[in-house]
């Protein structure tokens, strides 16, 4: 029986019977964009938390050598094919499944990681469930592939989700798996050049029953492969030939299921579902363009709205986030603009996700002090809260568990300048305007290396209770000239950390003079008066 058939045989039999099924079905929310767009709006607790911090944490931090590594391992001429070929040995004998093994979390200290993520501002904390290398980080049921009998023999996003809310954090996951299919398919391939020409990888050859004795009894490596649904064909003898035909096939970014295999939604939306079911969270980042995988991203999305609103009795307090929409389904889902920022205040609520440095560890970017420092990310925070958004920043997990010095320092001072300036971020909303200054910012995914530096000119205003915040970008050296409150009556104004200012209403904005004492790297003001509303 081929792997498609068992798995949609598999699928098909639990399908009914998970918790709480039939009363998702009779929920408000049907599985259609119209439904969605139609009910759907996000809850306040995530328009007031503006920050989140998420663990972007699997087996790929082993090597430490970024991002994407299970699948560049096996592209021959590659530089994560010549690191594993020089680490661990050629990808025919020693594949991606050997690395999961060997991520064990042997130093991790969730407790004492929370609380510096609490410390630095984070409202809610997100943990990676899975990513395109397939394994799941919970009791998966529907998956052996788990790290309860894989690598750290734990149960990863139960730990993260019991220390969270223990720190009164709202707790979220984040799904990537719906891409595994394409993703894993170089592990199919082989080299097209040199002595092991045309041998093929590991995943090509592996059985269940090669297991017997091995560390991996009874798991089946094409479950975790996912099958060979797009394989390069024998005879291509080029390093770049192989990379043509790569591009042109499985590197491509789809959210369709593989042709010929519908048990791949089916299963993918099993475990999504389990992974709700059992850890209930309040927010679930979804690594698609739109919703993953058809029919089966619509079930989960409107099941998993379903099952919230009865966990709370009637209040829905579920975020679902997607990439890539049109402008009707930002109001059925939150948009995500991955490592991007947007050009204009928002109507809805959305969300950048971005990290300090790879999503997965890299040793070499931080022997080289790479990362963003906690400047940069207050300067994007404030872009982003001042438009309507939220920001869920990476900070990159050891495969042991553990963050390096570099982190600790940025966290530190993110906590520095957020028990000054707090509260110009938290509970706030968008102003008139979002902002002024001399910067421009790039809009879209993957725009902000594009961003030029901030200057003290650069403001961006958000609200709360009554009252305006402008948060400059840098420390002025003269007066700051707030261009945005020209006219506007102003009663007060307050340095956030070190008092009350003076100010002048000039033709040009609302003119202030900042103290030599800096309480942050970066000055918030409070202003109050009649004309701020």
């Amino acid at each position: 029986m081929s792997l498609s058939r068992r798995r949609l045989l598999q699928a098909s039999a639990v399908l009914g019977a998970i918790p709480g099924r039939a009363a998702a079905q009779s929920g408000p929310f049907q599985p259609s964009w119209d439904s969605l767009i139609a009910q759907y709006r996000a809850p306040d607790w995530y328009r007031d938390a503006k920050l989140g911090i998420w663990a972007h944490w699997s087996a790929q931090c082993v090597p430490e050598f970024g991002d994407w590594y299970g699948r560049l391992m096996y592209v021959q001429g590659n530089p994560y094919y010549e690191h594993h070929l020089r680490t661990y040995g050629h990808p025919s004998r020693t594949g991606f499944m050997q690395i999961e093994n060997l991520w064990r979390a042997e130093n991790w200290e969730p407790e004492r990681l929370m609380r510096l993520y609490k410390a630095a501002g984070a409202k809610y904390f997100v943990a990676l469930a899975n990513h395109h290398d397939n394994l799941d980080t919970w009791a998966s049921k529907h998956h052996a592939w788990n790290t309860l009998r894989v690598g750290p023999k734990k149960d990863i996003v139960g730990t993260w989700a019991k220390v969270a809310r223990e720190h009164g954090l709202r707790f979220g996951v984040s799904n990537h798996s719906a891409h595994a299919w394409h993703w894993w398919q170089t592990a199919y391939g082989y080299d097209a050049e040199g002595p092991l020409a045309g041998q093929r990888y590991d995943a090509f050859r592996l059985t269940k029953a090669d297991g017997a004795g091995q560390w991996w009894e009874g798991l089946d490596p094409q479950e975790l492969y996912t099958g060979p649904h797009m394989v390069v064909p024998d005879g291509v003898t080029s390093i770049k030939a192989m990379d043509d035909w790569h591009g042109a096939h499985d590197g491509q970014w789809l959210e369709t299921p593989p042709p010929g295999d519908p048990a791949y939604a089916l299963q993918w939306k099993l475990r999504c579902m389990d992974l709700v079911s059992q850890h209930r969270p309040d927010f679930l980042y979804l690594d698609d363009e739109r919703l993953p995988l058809g029919q089966a991203g619509l079930d989960a999305t409107a099941w998993y709205y379903n099952q919230n609103q009865a966990w709370h009795g009637g209040s829905l307090e579920a975020v679902v986030t997607a990439k890539k929409l049109i402008p009707a389904q930002r109001r059925g889902v939150v948009e995500d603009v991955e490592r991007g920022l947007v050009g204009e205040l928002r109507p809805e609520p959305w969300q950048t996700d971005t990290c300090i440095g790879n999503w997965h560890y890299d040793r070499a970017l931080y022997e080289r002090h790479g990362y963003k420092s906690a400047k940069a990310v207050i300067q994007s925070l404030a872009d982003i809260v001042s438009k309507n958004g939220n920001l869920l920043l990476s900070i990159p997990l050891r495969a042991d568990g553990t963050i390096d010095s570099d982190e600790e320092r940025i966290l530190a001072d993110m906590a520095a300048w957020m028990a000054v300036n707090g509260e110009a971020i938290f509970a706030t909303r968008p102003w008139r305007t979002f902002g002024e200054g001399p910067t421009p910012v790039a809009a879209g995914s993957f725009s902000e290396a594009q961003v030029k530096p901030f200057t003290a000119e650069d403001i961006r205003y958000t609200t709360r209770k009554g009252a305006l915040y402008a948060l400059a970008m840098e420390w002025p050296s003269g007066a700051l000239t707030l261009k945005a409150l020209a006219g506007v009556r102003v009663e007060r104004v307050t340095l956030l950390g070190g008092g009350p200012l003076a100010f002048e209403a000039a033709a040009e904005g609302l003119k202030v003079r900042l103290p030599d004492t800096r309480p942050a790297f970066s000055p918030a003001l409070k202003i109050e008066g009649a004309g701020i509303a």
